[in-house]
């Protein structure tokens, strides 16, 4: 089984590159953003508990997070593996997974970091307003303060994996092409 953490900031290419890696290696792909609104217009217990956080402005506890990831991992029990794409956001949530995991006999086998300039971040999040019809790819300041809280609060995340051996970080500048091969070279066959 292999479990991939694809990393990086706003803009990186996660998405792109998410597409290639669920495809080419055969992994069921995560995303945090996907389970919650699933959760939530699925009206599950869940999706109702994070709904009731959301509503008020606050972030969704770790705790729930975790439990609706669990919840997605359990449904798929003859997978090759998971791509994590937005998940985790922070230390305890890294550790919660690793937790988890390690239950069912598994781990993580790599965090893949994209790693690219906070100048070339910025042209792509507002080249893809173009096309994304985004409105939060649109707006510079929106675009500074995503930025700044994936390197306050998000970024950190890297040294759970630095430390467990895992981390590698990925030259996420160039073309998409070379970007993958950059990303299948460093997980392997």
């Amino acid at each position: 089984m292999r479990n991939l953490i694809l990393f990086g900031p706003p803009g990186a290419g996660k998405g792109t590159q998410s597409a290639f890696l669920v495809e080419h290696y055969q992994l069921v792909h995560l995303s945090t953003g996907d389970i919650f609104r699933a959760n939530i217009k699925g009206d599950t217990e869940l999706g109702q508990l994070a709904k009731s956080y959301m509503d008020q402005g606050k972030l969704v506890p770790d705790e729930v997070t975790i439990r609706m990831l669990e919840s997605e991992v359990n449904k798929h029990p003859q997978a090759m593996g998971f791509i994590f794409d937005g998940f985790p956001r922070t230390t305890a949530q890294a550790q919660a997974l690793d937790v988890f995991l390690e239950s069912k006999g598994q781990s993580i086998a790599s965090m893949c970091a994209l790693e690219v300039p906070e100048a070339e971040l910025k042209t792509r999040l507002l080249a893809r307003a173009e096309t994304s019809g985004r409105p939060d790819d649109a707006n510079p300041e929106v675009i500074q303060k995503r930025i700044d809280v994936y390197n306050h609060e998000t970024a950190p995340v890297a040294d759970h994996y630095r430390a467990a051996g895992k981390y590698q970080g990925i030259d996420g500048v160039g073309s998409i092409e070379d970007i993958t091969q950059r990303l299948t070279e460093a997980i392997g066959a």
